[in-house]
């Protein structure tokens, strides 16, 4: 019986200290000072959360959104401004799960109404022959929609100023000048859709162009132009119609080398 008391007494006490062990955090767990280079008595300094399930900001998409919270540690937060003489950036490496959302965002900035938010994204896409990095506004809708996407304002913070830029147009205020060619959008009847595709838009982005292509065109202003690759014409809006720009060969003196 005596035995019995000791055993059980060196269990409870067991379990008592392995408690204080993983309830009293060991400040070099979460802060670090690691050596630049083997030897070099150079110092660096790394910060670290816990992984934990539980945490309620997990609960929240926008914490959760793209992350996988048995494979993520908790956000860090730094009460203060960040300030660099260097500069900030974000790293791949090789295993990019739960290291960025979903392995692409670089930034996220939220607005005040903390739904909002401006997006930087590396390699989500690959489109024409390249990946993509891309930045936009998504407003508080969370889909692929068009009206799920602000302006995004490039230029200055005048309003009716600069250039503003969301999910399918461009609105310039200030003037453009190019050092190259322009080229006008060509459409026919295989870039066309009448009726606005079943599902995401994003899931059916081919379709959902021809959709976009279709309503730019029945509800265009006067002067708007492009290319009808169908019957090989320039086409403009004058006056609310459709009509045919005049062309004419090009003068029997003047060639191109690059024709």
């Amino acid at each position: 019986m005596k035995r019995i008391l000791i055993f059980l007494t060196l269990v409870i006490f067991s379990d008592s200290v392995y408690s204080q062990i993983i309830t009293e955090p060991d400040s070099d767990n979460y802060f670090k000072l690691v050596e630049g280079s083997d030897n070099s008595k150079k110092f660096r300094i790394e910060l670290f959360s816990d992984i934990d399930t539980t945490w309620n900001k997990w609960k929240l998409k926008g914490y959760n959104f793209g992350f996988n919270p048995k494979a993520t540690p908790m956000y860090t937060t730094i009460n203060g401004i960040i300030s660099t003489p260097y500069m900030i950036q974000i790293r791949g490496n090789q295993s990019e799960q739960n290291k960025k959302r979903w392995g692409y965002h670089v930034f996220e900035g939220y607005a005040s109404d903390n739904t909002s938010r401006i997006t930087m994204l590396v390699n989500k896409h690959f489109e024409n022959e390249k990946s993509v990095a891309e930045i936009y506004y998504y407003g508080t809708v969370y889909n692929h929609s068009e009206p799920a996407y602000n302006w995004l304002r490039i230029g200055s913070d005048v309003k009716n100023h600069s250039f503003l830029f969301s999910r399918d147009k461009a609105l310039f205020y200030g003037s453009l000048k190019l050092s190259n060619t322009l080229t006008l959008g060509q459409m026919g009847n295989d870039n066309l859709r009448r009726e606005v595709p079943d599902g995401d838009d994003e899931l059916n982005a081919e379709e959902s162009a021809k959709y976009v292509n279709y309503k730019a065109l029945e509800e265009s202003e006067n002067g708007t132009i492009f290319y009808d690759k169908d019957h090989n014409i320039v086409v403009i809006k004058i006056n609310g119609e459709w009509v045919k720009l005049v062309t004419e060969p090009l003068p029997k003196n003047i060639n191109y080398d690059f024709e």
